[in-house]
């Protein structure tokens, strides 16, 4: 698990070795080796044995970060055999409860009108909120000028958006929804593929902004070493296939805005995987960002 326990991604990843556990009759223990950019975890699983034994937790910053980081060292598609996907994670655009706008559209008009002044707060180059940031101004004609803010981690980025220190950003469906419920933070649409069950009146972005197609989730999955055998994967794609019908796991999750999901082989995963990458790459070549 290259990324810190507690967030989604880690309890998504805690539930399916849970199932896996129980269904396979072997244990699935899920280590977290958290760094910038999911480098450690994911360089270490791409030099592990290929015996099925070591598996990575993937997501788009995984695809993101060799286009960003000159130290990256690995090739999210050369060097893993995809398994399956395993949920969709939405994000949502917040702002600040004080910020004179109340919708996308206003959002859009107000920035144009204070080019340079209003903040974008994310948790830093090439995560899933800096990147649908990027992709939004991009589909709108590149001239929404404002100053990009890094932190190290979503927690901080949104707890100066609740205290008015910065102007808006792109966070995670789930982390936001107590804040948007307790009205610390103003949601203006869903940067997501659907409306929210949750929040069934709360537009989609691609909606409100005229973006057909606009969705920045975030994709996670798992996948292993490159030359994993075949049946392998298989197997477990199969198993996380089943896992991930469940109804009380479904229930689960769709409560904090998690849309489970399965690849129908990991041949589908690879394919999708090598889209996200080619996706991801061409927006930070688009956005002009230089690897670090």
């Amino acid at each position: 698990m290259p990324v810190a326990a507690g967030g989604n991604l880690d309890l998504v990843a805690r539930a399916m070795a849970q199932e896996l556990s129980s269904s396979t009759g072997q244990q699935f223990l899920v280590e977290n080796r958290p760094s910038a950019s999911s480098l450690v975890g994911s360089q270490y699983v791409a030099r592990a044995k290929p015996d099925g034994y070591t598996l990575l937790i993937v997501h788009s910053t995984f695809a993101t970060a060799p286009s960003l980081l000159k130290n990256a060292n690995y090739d999210p598609v050369k060097d893993f055999a995809g398994v399956s996907q395993t949920c969709w994670l939405p994000l949502i655009l917040d702002v600040r409860p004080t910020l004179p706008v109340k919708s996308v559209q206003e959002l859009i008009a107000y920035v144009r009108a204070n080019p340079g002044k209003l903040t974008v707060a994310h948790a830093g180059l090439g995560t899933s909120g800096h990147m649908a940031w990027e992709l939004f101004n991009q589909r709108l004609g590149g001239d929404l000028k404002v100053v990009q803010v890094p932190y190290k981690g979503s927690a901080p980025a949104l707890m100066d958006l609740i205290g008015g220190q910065v102007d808006l950003s792109f966070d995670t469906f789930s982390t936001s929804i107590q804040h948007v419920k307790a009205g610390k933070v103003r949601a203006l649409g869903l940067a997501g593929g659907k409306r929210s069950p949750i929040f069934p009146d709360m537009p989609t972005v691609a909606e409100a902004a005229g973006l057909p197609g606009y969705n920045p989730s975030i994709f996670n999955g798992i996948s292993a070493p490159a030359g994993t055998p075949r049946d392998v994967l298989v197997y477990l794609q199969r198993e996380i296939a089943k896992a991930v019908q469940k109804p009380e796991i479904r229930d689960r999750f769709q409560a904090l805005g998690v849309d489970l999901t399965a690849s129908e082989s990991p041949e589908q995963f690879d394919e999708f995987m090598k889209q996200q990458v080619a996706h991801l790459s061409k927006l930070v070549r688009d956005a002009g960002i230089k690897p670090e």
